[in-house]
């Protein structure tokens, strides 16, 4: 007899990017179908063909898994996983991952494998808890949002992908010629707990991931735990600075520069202080767009209903314990809370 609508396991409605990262155009509905069917789970194939249809698609997949209370699933790199976040957060609707890019930050701080049949594994048998999404501007982000340098970066870097390959070689590589070409610094005005502060600062970086701060050595990965946006935001240092810090950051050791002012805080408005300026290039989980000033970032209200392991994932752990070994005794916390 089959089981009863009360107890049957919830559809599972499956948006997959086929430009994504990894280029597997034909690995993922497979997949997906051969898990559910031998796990006797509903399953529909919702493909995204062109780029700026996405947010379309995730919409008709959050429309059709809230008639049947299915779960909306995300199958791609951080940038796809965050379009269908757009869709899914505030909808009621539980969410799941199967991750397809080159970083996966998003689904490794929470404990998603990034193979594909470990994340189907996790996807069919775990359940769902709250996990935190930040917003700028009203747009989510599930890993960092940024703006200065770290979008020239991405851009950069998306170029030398088309050219070279998708890898963290290549990634590298195109970080250290964007450096090397040199960038001016941004004067801002930032208000935090209503007291506003002018700097200037060559990048000013948003973390909403525990697991990219923890793995190039910044101690506000605790503050994102606690429920707080973490801010990262550079001094005035030349382009051999510059690079000194990129190494750091490769080693792990980028909380112990000088060069390097790390904040925590729930709100955060961001001005710039130069002549016209009405917008400014951001980048939202590797997404780079114009956005107008000023720039407002805050944690969101809504949480994500994450299909997850339980506890705290084993990547997490280990940088946790990296962090540990490698801090001098007694180091004081740069951690400032905001509300």
């Amino acid at each position: 007899m089959p089981p009863s609508s009360e107890t049957r396991a919830p559809p599972l409605f499956v948006v997959f990017n086929r430009a994504s990262g990894r280029g597997d155009r034909d690995e993922v509905g497979p997949a997906v179908e051969a898990a559910c069917a031998a796990a006797g789970r509903g399953c529909e194939l919702l493909p995204v063909e062109e780029p700026e249809r996405l947010g379309e698609v995730a919409r008709e997949a959050v429309r059709r898994a809230r008639e049947v209370d299915g779960v909306v699933v995300a199958a791609g790199g951080d940038g796809t996983i965050n379009g269908v976040v757009q869709a899914v957060l505030g909808s009621g609707c539980r969410f799941g991952v199967l991750p397809r890019g080159t970083f996966n930050y998003f689904a490794r701080t929470h404990g998603i494998p990034s193979d594909l049949d470990g994340a189907l594994r996790v996807l069919l048998h775990e359940s769902a808890a709250p996990v935190q999404v930040g917003l700028l501007n009203e747009r989510v982000f599930i890993v960092n949002a940024s703006l200065g340098l770290y979008p020239q970066l991405l851009e950069d870097r998306e170029a030398w992908k088309q050219q070279f390959g998708r890898s963290r070689l290549v990634a590298l590589g195109a970080g250290v010629a964007t450096i090397l070409r040199g960038h001016r610094s941004l004067r801002l005005t930032i208000e935090l707990q209503g007291q506003p502060r002018r700097v200037r600062t060559p990048t000013l970086f948003v973390g909403n991931n525990a697991l990219q701060l923890e793995q190039v050595g910044l101690p506000e990965a605790r503050a994102i735990d606690g429920g707080a946006l973490a801010g990262v935001m550079l001094k005035r240092v030349g382009r051999w600075a510059l690079l000194v810090l990129l190494a750091r950051g490769a080693l792990g050791q980028l909380g112990e520069a000088d060069q390097v002012e790390n904040f925590s805080f729930r709100r955060l408005t961001v001005k710039a202080r130069f002549f016209g300026a009405r917008r400014i290039k951001v980048a939202t989980d590797g997404e780079v767009l114009w956005m107008p000033l000023p720039l407002r970032f805050a944690v969101s209200p809504h949480a994500l209903m994450l299909i997850r392991p339980d506890g705290l994932a084993q990547e997490r752990r280990e940088a946790q314990a990296a962090m540990a070994s490698a801090a001098p005794a007694g180091a004081p916390s740069t951690t400032e809370s905001g509300s």
